[in-house]
């Protein structure tokens, strides 16, 4: 298409309704850079999409364009990690100054057209691409150089590539969004990508540009999940990714290494060997994060849900501090880290702020997603001041988490949908999943088990169990729970399951109260119920005590990925063996 032509269409096309608007953090991101107390905080409510930009000025510094949505707090953390500066700009024209430009794309296309548009941003990038200057787009940042996306759409991309974005078919028994760690195709010599072919990185969408004749050329490598997608694209110095480098770890930072030193050896260093052939399983280590009663905050760990140790002090359960093992299990290769706040401020989740510095110093160097829970939700303080659940995700977000975690708020949503068969769009797990993207938003379901005689005797879906109950029951249900546990609902984990996957949840953690902590393995019975009615991604949590139990759960169940906690912190069982072993049984992982 050529320049004239593509200015005049881009800069008209909107292509979002005021449903699908998308707000950045100049809310409640306000919070730690004001350095506002518990106290004296006041949050405007997220009304506006805003842009964020840096200017390129000298080689040592990068231009990012920032427009506001989601996690970008790991690029900039990566960039800084490789050496370069990053300075904030306010017009579309110190864009076209830039000696190279990085476009980490979070969130919805319509919204980031939008706001492209409005700002004049969409006229310079094009430009700036057209004129074959050094660019490298992050997800989002690829999808949007295409025609048009089929998201909330059609809405019109940029057009600077052939092709349309359309949404994966999860009729093909595809677990939707797209997570985890995938290999590549590599379709042809490309400089940022030197050597990587081998190795996983790290997937999260929904969406995706599949390759024809008329982009072909523009495609560096490819992506098996269900069919062949673009993965990633080149031509001259533009350069763009389907999959998350500042999530990748080791071979991520090597990609963006390229990219921003291209000419030197030391970006031709070169990764260790890898056997990536197709999505593998995740491992994923879960930090319990509360204060204990000196008031620090720590990693604990709960037996069915009972943190504190049975003492005379009755003292929280202390298993180290969160940043440093966070940063550890990065190292001995956990393919995502889990934070889950159990502290919550319930009366006040905005004033949490010794969690959310937890976030940002693990991402300034851990470089895999980050998911974090507790606390978000809608609430009112003291005063009556009212804050939303988005504002309390958008400082999630802005701080570092890639996910969030809804718990109880997911329950009570459930509850209501089930009861009146309507989605409303009010509900937090709506409204996050709305402007986030449901790849961002996990729901955490915390069932017991409750065994029947009958399963006709009960209006839940029931199993019948691998073990009977103790009075010879063959049947069970699992009754969902809120407040850590504490307060059982009527509703069931298949029940619940189905209906946050209809409300936008684009993952669900699936705990077990029964197992937790037992060290028994995890419950193959409730997993295998969840992870066969649903089509996203479930992630088992809760009993592992051996190695065999991760086999276990991935060969008898759909579980895409597993959680430990207790034996990683006790050092029982290490995340190197767990995929030493799982490699041995012929289950794929990242190595």
């Amino acid at each position: 298409m050529a320049a004239a032509a593509f200015r005049s269409s881009a800069v008209h096309n909107v292509g979002m309704t005021s449903s699908s608007s998308l707000t950045g953090d100049d809310g409640c991101g306000k919070l730690y850079r004001l350095g506002l107390l518990r106290t004296n905080i006041k949050v405007k409510s997220p009304t506006s999409f805003t842009v964020r930009a840096s200017i390129g000025g000298g080689d040592s510094v990068v231009t990012l364009l920032d427009y506001g949505a989601g996690n970008v707090r790991s690029v900039r953390n990566a960039i800084r990690r490789l050496g370069f500066g990053i300075k904030d700009v306010q017009k579309p024209e110190d864009i076209l100054k830039a000696n190279r430009l990085i476009f980490p794309g979070v969130g919805a296309f319509a919204a980031a057209m939008s706001v492209l548009n409005k700002t004049g941003m969409a006229e310079a990038l094009c430009t700036y691409i057209e004129n074959d200057h050094p660019f490298l787009g992050i997800c989002l940042g690829l999808q949007l150089l295409f025609d048009s996306s089929e998201e909330n759409g059609p809405v019109q991309g940029l057009g600077l590539i052939p092709g349309v974005v359309g949404r994966f078919d999860s009729n093909n028994c595809l677990r939707v969004p797209h997570i985890g760690w995938n290999a590549l195709q590599i379709q042809k010599d490309d400089g940022i990508l030197y050597d990587i072919g081998n190795n996983h990185v790290y997937f999260v969408h929904s969406y995706r540009v599949m390759p024809t004749d008329s982009n072909k050329e523009w495609v560096s490598s490819t992506c098996n999940y269900g069919d062949e997608f673009i993965s990633s694209i080149k031509r001259g110095n533009v350069n763009a990714v389907q999959f998350h480098p500042e999530k990748s770890g080791d071979v991520g930072l090597s990609i963006l290494r390229q990219f921003l030193l291209p000419n030197s050896s030391i970006s031709r260093q070169k990764l260790i060997e890898g056997q990536a052939s197709k999505l593998a399983k995740r491992v994923i280590a879960c930090l319990d994060v509360r204060t204990n009663n000196k008031g620090d905050l720590v990693v604990t760990k709960g037996d069915q849900y009972d943190v504190r140790e049975h003492t005379k002090e009755n003292e929280v359960r202390n298993l180290g501090k969160p940043v440093e093992l966070a940063g550890q299990y990065y190292k001995d290769g956990a393919d995502e880290v889990s934070f889950l706040n159990i502290t919550g401020f319930r009366d006040f989740p905005l004033g949490d702020l010794p969690m959310l510095q937890v976030l940002r110093y693990t991402s300034e160097n851990v470089f895999v997603p980050l998911t974090v829970g507790g606390g978000i939700r809608d609430f009112t303080d003291a005063n009556g001041r009212h804050y939303s659940s988005l504002e309390v995700a958008s400082e999630y977000f802005r701080s570092g988490a890639d996910k969030i975690s809804i718990g109880s708020d997911a329950v009570h949503a459930a509850e209501e949908y089930l009861r009146t068969g309507v989605r409303t769009g009010k509900t937090s797990l709506e409204e996050i999943s709305r402007i986030y993207g449901n790849q961002a938003v996990v729901v955490s379901i915390d069932p017991r088990r409750v065994y029947v005689k009958n399963p006709n005797d009960v209006n839940f879906k029931c199993v019948k169990v691998i073990n009977p109950g103790p009075n010879g029951e063959e049947y069970a249900w699992y009754q969902c729970t809120v407040n850590g546990g504490r307060e059982g609902r009527p509703i069931g984990a298949y029940e619940l399951a189905k209906a946050v996957e209809e409300l936008g949840a684009g993952e669900i953690l699936l705990n077990c109260i029964d197992c937790d902590g037992q060290g028994k393995g995890f419950d193959i019975d409730l997993i295998k119920l969840i992870s066969d009615a649903v089509s996203i991604p479930v992630i088992a949590s809760s009993g592992a005590g051996a190695v065999e139990h991760f086999s276990e759960v991935f060969k008898k169940t759909g579980a895409s990925a597993a959680l430990a906690a207790g034996i990683f912190h006790r050092k029982e069982v290490s995340i190197q063996s767990v995929k030493e072993h799982l490699l041995k049984e012929g289950i794929e992982v990242r190595m």
